[in-house]
Parts: C-alpha cells; structure tokens; sequence
C-alpha cells in the first residue's frame, strides 16, 4: 500500500515521499527495510528515542512529534493517534465493512461479550470476539495478550475475522486501549457501558480521568447502550449528545427494565419489560450483576434487530463464563467456585449472590495484584467482609512486589467483624480452605478467574486453579 494511501486522515505536518509500504512497526528492533517507524510515547519508554536506530535499521519513514533531524520523517501533532489510524488504514478499515460492537466498564465486560456472541451465534449470525480471556472466530481460537490488543493486532484482527466469514464482531473495550487510542479510526455499530467502579487508578489519576477514558468510545459508535442502574452510566447518559437506550434493575423508565428477580444457587430469573412488553428470562449465572450483563446483551442485540424470542432462548441455553462464577469442584460436604473479580464492587457483587443462596458458610479466598492500584487493597478487604463469613487472604500476581508487603497494605482494611487467616502460598490458601471446609461451605477464589498463570517479580509461572483444586481434592481423598 502507499504512503500516500496509509496516511489518510492523519494530519501531517511534514513533506514527505511516497512509496510502497512494506509494513508499520512500532517496536525498532523489529524494524525491516521498507517498513514505517511510530516513534510512540509509553508510560515508561519514549520511543522517540529509537528514531534513528530505526532509520538505520531501513525505515523509508519514521513517525515523530518532533522534528529529529531526520531524512523521510514525518512529523505528526499526536503519535499514538498516527499509529491507530495507520494501522486501521494498513488492513482495510476492516470495522467499515463489519458490524462492530464494543463493551466498556470496569465489571462485566467479558460475560457480557460473551452472551452476545452466544446471542447472535443462536441468530445464525457468525461472530467473532475479542475479549479479555481469548480471540475467537469459528474454530480459530488465539491468546490475547490485553483485555483489548494494540492497535496493529486490533485491526489485523478484525481483516481475519472479516476474511473468514463474520458479519459481527464483539469486543472488550479497556480504559487503557481508550486512553492509548489504540481503537482509533474503527467504525462501531453499537457501544455498551456496564459500569464504573474503582479500577486502574495506578494508570489513571482519579475516577474522573478513569470515566473520561471510557467516555471516548461513545464518541465512536451508531447507537449506545447504556446501563442507568450505574451512577456513571446515569452521568454518561445525561452528557451524551443523543440519548443512548438503557438498561436498568432500578430505574422503570429504563428502556428495558429488570424486575421481580428471583436468585438460585445455579441461575437467575427476571421479568424484562421493553417497550410495553414483559418477558420471562433465564440466565444461568447468579446474582443481580448477572442480570445487568443479561440485560446489557439484550439491549445490545435488540438495537442490532435480533428478535427477543432468540434472545430469551439463546439466555436460557448459555452454560455460563469461563472463570465467571464457574464451579470448578463439588462433593456432598462443599463447593468450590472460582471467580475473576479483583475490584471492590466485583468481590462484593459475587460473595453477595452467594451469599443469598449458599446454605453454609461462604469462605472467600483472595489478594490483590502487585504493581497495581494500592489504595483498592484495604478496599476489597472491606468487601469481602460484608459478606464472607470467613476470609482466608493469600497471594495473586505480585509482580515485582513482596507478597507480604502487598498483604500488609490488604489488612489495614479488615475491621475484625470477621474472622480471617493469612497464607501466603496462594495454593497453601486454597488447601486450608478445603481441608477446613465445613459442610455446605462455598469456597469462592477470588482474582485469578480465567487465568492459568502467576505472575512473580522474575518470571510468570503456570498457575490453573482448576488443576490446583483437583490434585488437593485428589489428596483429600486419598
């Protein structure tokens, strides 16, 4: 493709060269001749720094927001929004020629994600999804190494996806992938706000800078979905130009509203009213947060005209999420659930639908991640004592962190109102848990959800819960 081509809609400031573009790199060590240099500003690295060992390395351009000194430069006011839209022009604007969905919020994104493309799948619509567990299309599935990848692969994505078939696409949007504009330059059919609750403040400065990132994607799509049960959604609601269609447990003059909801230890029943019509649901995850996602997917799928008997009948058949709420061991005496949560409000949302139907204890397990948001760790300790009856605190990615200093910052917010032991060893943790279990005890592990890694200060070891459970289980047994 040439330059000429590549740079539309980007706002250069420079002359420049047109020629035939090899391919677009933002790393220089990984530069070849031919190819286009983004010198990107990170968080901890500059890469204008790598300039001219990227000239050297056979960039015919090298993207700046500076002059450099240079030969083919090409000086740009805002590199990260260069790359994005290079990058979305490279493979096609493949999002002009696919309904794109995105979600956004702190709590909710990937069950909500999921349920749409199980939605639009029952629809005979082929969808892919990318999202915080995996990439899928048909039977092509991929790691992905970000809740919502770089730009480059944001886009080479969506060209596979539309190149293998699928007239949807549905994915997570993070507050990270907004503020690094790394979505920049797609086209969105409909985006969804779930929620707003203290996350990522180690990146963000304060919540508000926190809702100003997730604001950007309603700037981006057709129609908006908006959740009003939330303080922030009701915010984003009342700022946004147009009025968005919202969904809401509290508020009946929701667009589509959530009533006389009836909670199992396996399922949730609501009665949805939209547009006059109520209608009967099943969902097959617990607890009031569930039917926010529930209701979140509906309304997405409602706007992208998909009848509410396939949606109803699509609810009632999903098998729940990975990591979500999943029962990953059970026998007469006790349970044990996993559950990705690691804010405030998504620990207290899953202890709490436990809560109201566990006939035992709920023994909730947990800790906080290194190299992240310090001040939420008291914060989730005081979460779980709302509704834990017992709290065993242990390890989750510390990162470049001591596991005991991370615990130190968690304690400080446990009030004593509920019992409580530390154990380091996040598998020490889970056993104590299940050789102390008394009967009808729900054990929830906390944080780790999907995961099959732990993340230490020198290396990311394999670390499934599942496996972990299954061998002390086995051990128990024995």
């Amino acid at each position: 493709m040439k330059l000429s081509e590549l740079i539309q809609g980007i706002d250069i400031q420079s002359p420049y060269h047109d020629y035939e573009v090899k391919d677009i790199r933002n790393n220089s060590k990984l530069v070849e001749p031919g190819d286009i240099y983004v010198a990107i500003k990170g968080s901890n690295v500059d890469g204008h720094r790598f300039a001219a060992d990227a000239a050297a390395r056979g960039a015919r351009t090298v993207v700046v927001e500076q002059d450099m000194g240079l030969e083919n430069q090409l000086i740009v006011q805002d590199t990260k929004k260069a790359y994005a839209m290079l990058c979305a022009n490279f493979f096609g604007n493949p999002s002009e020629r696919i309904k794109l969905i995105g979600v956004t919020g702190t709590n909710g994104k990937t069950s909500t994600t999921t349920i749409i493309k199980s939605i639009l799948e029952a629809a005979g619509l082929k969808t892919g999804l990318i999202g915080t567990i995996q990439i899928e299309y048909g039977a092509v599935v991929k790691p992905n190494p970000n809740t919502t990848p770089d730009a480059y692969m944001f886009q080479k994505t969506l060209k596979e996806m539309l190149d293998a078939g699928c007239c949807y696409v549905v994915s997570e949007i993070s507050s990270h992938a907004l503020a690094q504009e790394r979505i920049l330059g797609s086209r969105f059919e409909v985006c969804g706000f779930t929620n707003l609750t203290q996350d990522h403040l180690d990146y963000h400065k304060d919540m508000e800078d926190y809702f100003l990132a997730k604001k950007k994607l309603f700037t981006m799509g057709k129609y908006n979905v908006v959740n009003i049960h939330d303080a922030y959604g009701r915010r984003l609601a009342e700022e946004l130009p147009e009025k968005p269609v919202t969904f809401s447990v509290s508020d009946p003059n929701a667009d589509f509203y959530a009533s006389e909801i009836e909670c199992t230890a396996s399922s949730v029943h609501f009665r949805m009213t939209h547009g006059g019509v109520t209608s009967r649901v099943i969902f097959a995850i617990p607890g009031l947060y569930s039917v926010e996602n529930a209701l979140a997917a509906i309304s997405i799928c409602r706007v992208l005209g998909i009848s509410m008997d396939t949606i109803i009948s699509a609810l009632a058949k999903i098998k729940g999420v990975k990591g979500r709420c999943e029962i990953i061991f059970s026998n007469s005496r006790f349970m044990v659930v996993c559950d990705y949560a690691h804010t405030p409000d998504g620990i207290e949302n899953i202890l709490q639908s436990l809560k109201a139907v566990s006939k035992g204890r709920v023994v909730a397990v947990f800790g906080c991640g290194g190299d992240r948001d310090r001040t939420k760790r008291p914060l989730m300790a005081e979460a779980c004592e709302k509704y834990a009856d017992f709290i065993i605190v242990t390890s989750d990615n510390p990162r470049s962190e001591d596991p005991e200093a991370i615990i130190g910052d968690i304690l400080p917010g446990m009030s004593g109102k509920v019992d409580f032991v530390k154990r380091t060893d996040r598998t020490e943790a889970i056993r104590y848990a299940m050789e102390n279990a008394q009967q009808d005890d729900v054990i929830v592990l906390l944080g780790k959800g999907h995961e099959t890694y732990q993340i230490l200060k020198n290396e990311t070891i394999h670390y499934d819960e599942r496996e972990v459970v299954a061998q002390i289980a086995k051990n128990l047994n024995e």
